[in-house]
């Protein structure tokens, strides 16, 4: 892509423009490069997608979204020609090459780091590996000697001779030492493989990209390297992820999953989000009238045009943005739970105090010495090592014991703990209502199918047995238990697993408006970059804790330095 970004999300005006600024693609792929035509699928009576037509265009990224269940990655593996649909099909031009990101992580141990990554160009390895062994042979026959030649040629068509090079600065982007570039798969750890798996997809420029939740096991670095590279990327883009920072940074259009359909909108997540909230609402209240309805549009699309215009990209954007056809935008007929946390009573003076806190585990002493203020209105966010995190969390909802110190919590506090293995509270064979009517005050039915219905569990749903519900539905449940307790305190252990973005998005806004206590870990940029305004980062070394938003600890030379200084060197952070 090109770095005019961010406005052109916003604007139908943006193919016209991509179509000047990638006149050879447009030429080379005749102007679309995936065609889906009348596709359908299903699985017995049911179908997940149904008469789906969309096309896909060069220089575009394409956020594919939709519920859990919805069939996000199934499509991309039948855009991958991995599943055959039952009817219809995908048409891709003749020379073109798709490269997809790998999913298993075994497949490629017994070849090394580099040579993984370069099989992502599978003609250019079969050439190498050809070359590689004539080149083994004492003596050449003429017939093989024409051929060396012949591979030589195709060879340098394909950029062969910086093939090692590229591969490098894959690796090295995403956190691959240069050490481990000779190494087998094998002797990787999973995060480790899941990078090489991202290079290897990213390889030799492909015309086609496919990337099933890319940002996975990647660090803060890494995802940042990803996001500059798919922004210079100019060939197709089409991506699944649960992360709307990366899908904000990246995505021109968002594909939208929608009761098996497709359904196209140009703009990235947050654009996406908002109008379709917009429109959802107007759809609710036809009576307004259509002036009144399209002055709310506009207003909201100059509110992104401004910001965007602020932004590294270029001001003409902005333009672009007055011209957007207001009859484009359609609402999602997709559905939110309704999530808002309000405690039963405000937090007093004193909140918390921790003096002196050790714990040690099988004769490891993980956390040593920990202290910790908390003032009211603290929304702290808890950075590294994921078991550290949890320990703390653990810890301070009495959930385990520690050795020596202590956990001193104000008089006025009462504390809601989401913690993030939640198994050991659904093991009991009672249905939702049940189960759920053992942490209300109220026992009254239709008030408990209320919090249930407000996440989403209607009719039936609600007598299912707690023990075989699905982990997004399990966390549904503690949300709605928080949501009963009313705590003025919130513990919550990446309380984003499982969920669809629909779920993730109300999250959020509960937790932004949240006026309390808020102590949490979370994958999730956009929710810690939102919601925290202290963040504290566990090392094996000590702890850093500063009052600020999380870009500005990311962006600060002061905290890099820091960081540099506990860690004894550069260490990669991560959520």
């Amino acid at each position: 892509m090109s770095a005019l970004r961010w406005a052109d999300f916003f604007c139908q005006a943006v193919d016209n423009w991509r179509a000047l600024d990638n006149s050879l693609e447009l030429c080379q792929h005749g102007g679309i490069v995936i065609t889906v035509n009348n596709l359908s699928l299903a699985f017995g009576k049911r179908f997940l997608f149904k008469d789906v037509n969309i096309q896909f265009n060069p220089g575009n990224c394409y956020g594919l979204i939709g519920a859990n269940g919805a069939g996000k990655s199934t499509f991309l593996k039948i855009l991958a020609g991995e599943i055959e649909p039952s009817s219809g099909g995908v048409s891709i031009p003749k020379g073109l090459r798709m490269a997809v990101l790998q999913q298993n992580q075994f497949a490629f141990d017994e070849y090394t780091v580099m040579d993984t990554v370069i099989m992502g160009h599978k003609r250019l390895y079969q050439i190498m590996k050809e070359k590689e062994a004539l080149y083994a042979k004492e003596h050449l026959t003429d017939e093989e000697g024409l051929r060396i030649s012949e591979l030589e040629g195709e060879f340098a068509e394909l950029n062969g001779w910086e093939a090692e090079s590229e591969a490098s600065i894959l690796l090295d982007g995403l956190g691959i030492d240069e050490t481990y570039h000779q190494r087998l798969m094998r002797e990787l750890d999973g995060g480790e493989k899941v990078r090489v798996l991202l290079a290897q997809a990213l390889f030799g420029n492909p015309d086609i990209l496919l990337l099933d939740e890319p940002t996975n096991n990647l660090d803060m670095e890494s995802i940042a390297w990803l996001e500059d590279f798919l922004f210079d990327f100019k060939n197709t883009v089409i991506v699944v992820s649960h992360d709307r920072h990366f899908l904000n940074q990246v995505c021109t259009h968002i594909a939208d999953i929608d009761y098996g359909t497709i359904q196209l909108y140009v703009g990235n997540y947050d654009f996406w989000y908002e109008s379709s909230q917009i429109l959802a609402r107007q759809k609710r209240d036809e009576k307004r009238r259509a002036e009144e309805k399209a002055a709310e549009l506009k207003s909201f699309i100059m509110r992104f045009a401004h910001n965007a215009a602020k932004s590294r990209q270029a001001t003409s954007r902005q333009k672009m943005l007055e011209k957007l056809d207001l009859e484009s935008l359609k609402p999602s007929n997709r559905k939110y739970p309704y999530i808002a946390f309000k405690p039963e009573r405000p937090c007093g003076k004193s909140v918390l105090r921790v003096t002196g806190l050790n714990k040690s585990i099988e004769g490891v002493v993980p956390l040593k010495d920990f202290e910790l203020t908390v003032e009211q209105g603290d929304k702290i966010a808890l950075l590294g090592d994921a078991g550290l995190k949890t320990l703390v969390l653990q810890l301070l909802a009495g959930e385990i014991k520690f050795d020596s110190g202590s956990i001193e919590w104000g008089q006025t506090i009462q504390v809601g703990y989401f913690p993030k293995d939640n198994t050991h509270l659904f093991k009991g064979s009672e249905n939702l209502v049940d189960w759920l009517r053992s942490y209300s005050k109220e026992d009254d039915d239709t008030f408990i199918r209320g919090f249930l219905g407000r996440m989403l569990f209607s009719g039936d749903e609600t007598l299912k047995p707690v023990n075989v519900l699905s982990g997004g539905e399990r966390v549904r449940c503690l949300l709605a238990k928080l949501m009963l307790q009313g705590p003025n305190v919130l513990l919550m252990d990446e309380p984003t697993n499982h969920l669809d973005l629909e779920a993730i998005t109300s999250l959020n806004k509960a937790l932004e408006e949240y006026d309390q206590v808020l102590i949490f870990t979370s994958h999730d940029h956009q929710l810690v970059a939102s919601t925290a305004n202290r963040i504290i980062e566990l090392t094996p070394f000590g702890f850093l804790d500063r009052k600020t938003d999380f870009e500005t600890y990311l962006r600060s030379p002061e905290i890099k330095l820091l960081r540099d200084k506990i860690y004894h060197g550069h260490k990669r952070l991560e959520l």
